[in-house]
C-alpha cells in the first residue's frame, strides 16, 4: 500500500509542478472561462494578480513537500492538507463562474487524492 501512497502523491506533485511552471502561460482545456494562462484565469474569478502569486506559492510548495515527504512523511500531512484546501478553492472558483462541471474535474480528482493520503496518514 505504501507504494500507492507513494505514487499518488507523485501524480499531484508532478501535476501541479507542471500546471503552475511549465503550463502557466498556456491555454488549458481546464482553465476557468476562457482563460489563457493562470493570471487571465485568476482575473476570470475576480481574484487580485497578487493572490494568484499567492495560491502558486503555496501549491509548489505543497508539491515540492509531497515529493519530500517520500524522505520525511511527517510533513506529508500538512502539505496534503493545505493542497486539498487550496484544490477545494479552486473548485469553488469554477462554480462560482458557472464553468461547466469538466473544469472542475482536475482539482476534484487532485483534491480526492489529497484526502486519501491524508486519510492513509491518519
Amino acid at each position: 500500500m505504501n507504494y500507492i501512497i507513494i505514487a499518488l502523491q507523485l501524480i499531484v506533485a508532478l501535476s501541479l509542478l507542471n500546471v503552475w511552471l511549465i503550463q502557466y502561460n498556456k491555454p488549458t482545456q481546464w482553465r476557468g472561462g476562457n482563460a489563457q494562462s493562470i493570471q487571465e484565469e485568476f482575473k476570470v474569478y475576480g481574484l487580485p494578480v497578487w493572490m494568484c502569486y499567492v495560491v502558486g506559492f503555496l501549491k509548489v510548495t505543497g508539491a515540492i513537500l509531497l515529493i519530500v515527504g517520500i524522505w520525511f512523511p511527517q510533513v506529508i500531512v500538512p502539505a496534503a492538507t493545505m493542497l486539498a484546501v487550496l484544490l477545494l478553492g479552486s473548485i469553488i472558483m469554477h462554480v462560482k463562474i458557472s464553468d461547466p462541471l469538466k473544469k472542475s474535474f482536475p482539482a476534484a480528482l487532485f483534491l480526492t487524492i489529497c484526502l486519501i493520503i491524508i486519510f492513509y496518514y491518519n
